[in-house]
């Protein structure tokens, strides 16, 4: 199967341009089946691609197509990668996001038959953008698809364009991946000069061949980061995210959970060697995300919008992954980028559904007592809870679990913060599941008229993904359990390059990791409860904020800061640009030019006087001053 690894992109591509080119006259029904259906097969073909690759012995292979760019020495191939850290992601992308084509189908019905055409156009090409970036065999194509799902995130987040706010949203998030996209562009053309290359077997070689005191590596490092920083929402450059949600809520999951936001884990993990090799930067980079998953925490504690907190949550989440690359744990990063798929997509899918019961809104404030209308949506919400929270049996815990122990052996305190992260997560997450489903209706008669349990196309992902919440996390059960990792096992060939440069740290002892395990979940179960007394019955006074609940509620004030040191100054300058400039400068000579040539053309016309003595004259003088001009030249 591994040479038809070309047919899982082509799929949505074709997807795409059949609902695109046929919008204005495919059915909605039709236009549904041709985008999940590509998505689906797809997946299909995917499953059998794992299969292979998880073969014992498999070697990557690289699926060369075309020559894409070839300049003197530099060869740039349009070739795939297929090896066990791409096939998992295959499986990811494609999995959920066939799931939220299934799901759109219902929640997207309102729209019209051309808008409907439109939506599922830009998912499919959203996600052939995802699989070019994680299947491309070298850094151009890895950008090819970076790119891509930067356009596509445009599209759907903008896509109810009549909304000048949804468009203002749309363009920040395509503006501030342009400045991570920047890094990544020289990251790539700092290797072209160091290295020759970008292909990834060569890079990696080029790399450990100049081992870790080179200056090199560290720059490329630092400018990948750069890149993954953008796409991931980190900081600086995260605020871009929260405002994504603009978008439909099935867009949300797709940006938030399977695709677009991992696509930087994928990258440092794919360029591991990289980061091994430059300590300093992997140092950074724990930092940054330790951070990051700080910061969007303690603003989801006071989101009062569904899908903001949400949002904020993928944030900090996201920060655990960096942390995890940062401390050199390439494979607990990617065990927590897939159980964040199925928990975070399942949340993002439950907002959708309970939004969609309450007629659009999204204020948490105004719901209240839903379970008892929407059983399914409930329970599958719940499970997604419990596993972003980290109890013990969901995927969440596995994978959580692993970073908090990771960031233990590497650094103490890093610990200690990141546990605190944890049980802020647990504390929002479950504020939000209480003022939402429990208590009382604190909506209006008309919603509570309209509250109902939504149709299966929605229900039915919510529980595949609620049963992979559950059972997503035991293939990464840690030795403890006295087991051998199913994902360590299997991703070691991706992360074999590390392992020279990798020195023995310190494992820790059966016993000090059962007991941090079973401090993280007793600390996490208490802060439940006390999210649970304080919001079980939870009743909006309506008064507003004060002191911190406000600077939280106002995410710490960083997008008026934003504004205030970058957008306004940035405004004034080409405010002054346009009036000192484009049109006392530009214009003025511009205008000026065409000024002259008419008032020079006004002036010669009175020669042209229709006397005929005067052209005689005219003619005479004219000879007499060529006669003066060669007689001086003489």
């Amino acid at each position: 199967m591994i040479h038809l690894v070309w047919l899982v992109p082509f799929l949505p591509l074709l997807g795409f341009l059949v609902n695109g080119l046929g919008r204005r006259y495919l059915s909605k029904s039709l236009a549904g089946i041709v985008g999940s259906g590509a998505v689906l097969a797809a997946f299909v073909i995917s499953l059998l691609i794992f299969l292979e690759v998880k073969a014992p012995g498999f070697q990557a292979q690289v699926v060369p197509l075309f020559d894409f760019i070839s300049a003197g020495s530099l060869h740039i191939p349009f070739a795939f990668q297929v090896d066990q850290l791409s096939a998992l992601f295959l499986l990811i992308i494609t999995g959920v996001g066939s799931l939220i084509h299934i799901y759109s189908t219902s929640y997207m019905h309102d729209e019209s038959s051309e808008g409907f055409a439109r939506y599922f156009a830009y998912l499919n090409l959203f996600v052939f953008s995802m699989l070019i970036l994680v299947l491309g065999a070298n850094y151009v194509m890895m950008f090819i698809g970076w790119e891509g799902v930067g356009l596509c995130s445009y599209l759907l987040i903008g896509f109810w364009f009549k909304n000048t706010n949804y468009n203002n949203a749309a363009k920040k998030a395509f503006i501030m991946n342009r400045i991570g996209d920047l890094g990544f562009l020289l990251g790539i053309f700092t290797m072209i000069v160091h290295f020759g290359s970008v292909s990834f077997p060569e890079v990696f070689e080029k790399a450990a061949a100049m081992g870790a005191g080179s200056k090199v590596i560290p720059a490329i490092a630092i400018l990948l980061f750069v890149g993954a920083a953008g796409k991931s929402a980190q900081l600086p450059l995260y605020t871009w995210l929260p405002d994504a949600m603009a978008g439909p809520t099935p867009v949300s999951a797709l940006i938030h959970a399977a695709t677009m936001v991992t696509a930087g884990i994928y990258m440092i993990a794919r360029s591991n060697i990289l980061y091994t090799l430059a300590p300093c930067i992997q140092t950074v980079v724990a930092i940054i995300g330790l951070a990051t998953a700080v910061l969007a925490a303690t603003i989801a504690l006071k989101q009062d919008d569904i899908k903001k907190v949400l949002a904020y949550s993928t944030v900090s989440q996201l920060g655990y992954m960096f942390l995890a690359l940062g401390v050199g744990a390439y494979t607990t990063a990617v065990f927590h980028v897939m159980t964040h798929a199925f928990f975070k997509a399942l949340l993002f899918l439950g907002s959708g559904s309970v939004i969609h019961a309450m007629g659009g809104e999204q204020n948490i404030n105004k719901m209240g007592g839903l379970k008892k209308y929407m059983p399914v949506t409930h329970i599958t919400f719940l499970i997604g809870c419990l596993a972003i929270a980290g109890i013990p049996g969901l995927s969440g815990f596995f994978s959580k679990d692993e970073i908090l122990a990771e960031t233990f052996i590497s650094n103490k305190l890093m610990y200690g913060i990141a546990l605190l992260t944890a049980l802020m997560t647990a504390f929002y997450m479950f504020r939000l599941y209480y003022i939402t489903f429990c208590g009382k209706f604190r909506g209006t008669h008309e919603q509570e008229h309209h509250l109902h349990e939504s149709p299966a196309a929605i229900t039915i992902p919510l529980i595949i993904l609620a049963v992979l919440s559950v059972v997503g996390g035991y293939v990464g059960l840690p030795e403890v359990f006295g087991t051998h990792s199913i994902l360590k096992e299997y991703l070691a060939p991706v992360f074999a390059p590390s392992a020279p440069f990798i020195h023995e740290h310190a494992h820790l002892s059966h016993n000090t990791e059962w007991l941090l395990m079973a401090l993280s979940s007793v600390l996490v179960i208490i802060t439940i409860f006390f999210a649970r007394s304080w919001y079980r019955n939870y009743e909006d006074n309506g008064e507003p904020r004060t002191g911190i609940a406000k600077v939280l509620e106002n995410k710490w004030y960083v997008d008026e800061l934003y504004n205030a040191i970058i957008v306004k100054p940035l405004m004034m300058l080409s405010r002054f640009f346009e009036e000192a400039i484009e049109k006392s400068g530009i214009d003025r000579l511009v205008n000026g030019v065409g000024r002259g040539v008419h008032w020079g053309s006004q002036q010669v016309r009175l020669l042209q006087s229709g006397q005929v003595g005067f052209y005689i004259f005219a003619m005479v003088i004219g000879m007499v001053v060529l006669f003066v001009i060669g007689f001086l030249l003489k």
